[in-house]
């Protein structure tokens, strides 16, 4: 194994807070009452998108549907990273990668104007070996071109590496780019899915699993 990739939300990072707290803003903008951070929760690895459908019922197309969404993005750009920190386990399990030489990296469906200054916020942790977001490329993922390009960026071959994500998508792009895929059921997983039928070659309820599981199956 030459190189470790990670989806960033519900993955990397709990950015699930901040969401929270914006979409309900929004709602209370809109004289709606606020939904349950579970509820908001399991949703938040589907994008903003899915999350305006959730918070107001809306599907693309509707004519509600762009500024309510660009008003969510606007409040989340302007609450980026106060409650959000990395998964417990995340800043040992980087640590022990760059310990042990190997290079990792993120593949994100998340904007290049969020993950940016998502990740300044935590300059603390080891350095990412690239950050590939969708501007990086011409299809999001489940299409394997963001983990391809993290991998020429590493200079390693699929087969050399594991990418590792909390939802389905990650999962199928993995398996499409060639390479060995973990699912995190600690992730934001939807009261209606299992992780357990991804597909995934290994699944974790907890970051601490991963190390351990990547010793014992890839170096």
């Amino acid at each position: 194994m030459k190189a470790v990739l990670f989806d960033l939300d519900g993955t990397l990072l709990d950015t699930a807070p901040d969401f929270i707290v914006v979409l309900n803003q929004l709602r209370q903008q809109e004289q709606l009452p606020p939904l349950p951070d579970q509820v908001i929760r399991g949703t938040v690895s589907s994008g903003s998108r899915a999350l305006v459908t959730l918070g107001f019922g809306k599907q693309e197309g509707d004519p509600e549907f762009s500024s309510l969404l660009q008003r969510l993005l606007d409040l989340y750009l302007a609450h980026l990273a106060e409650q959000t920190v990395p998964f417990p386990g995340i800043e040992p399990l980087l640590d022990t990668l760059a310990q042990n030489e190997i290079p990792w990296g993120i593949v994100t469906n998340k904007p290049e104007a969020f993950t940016v200054p998502l990740m300044q916020a935590f300059e603390y942790l080891p350095p990412a070996s690239t950050v590939i977001c969708p501007d990086h490329v011409s299809k999001s993922k489940p299409d394997p071109e963001a983990i391809l390009l993290a991998c020429s960026k590493i200079g390693c071959t699929p087969g050399e590496a594991v990418y590792i994500g909390d939802h389905q998508r990650d999962i199928i792009a993995g398996q499409r780019a060639g390479m060995p895929t973990i699912a995190c059921a600690y992730g934001y997983i939807d009261a209606s899915d299992n992780p357990a039928n991804w597909g995934a070659d290994h699944l974790v309820s907890s970051v601490d699993e991963i190390w351990p599981l990547l010793q014992q199956h890839y170096i």
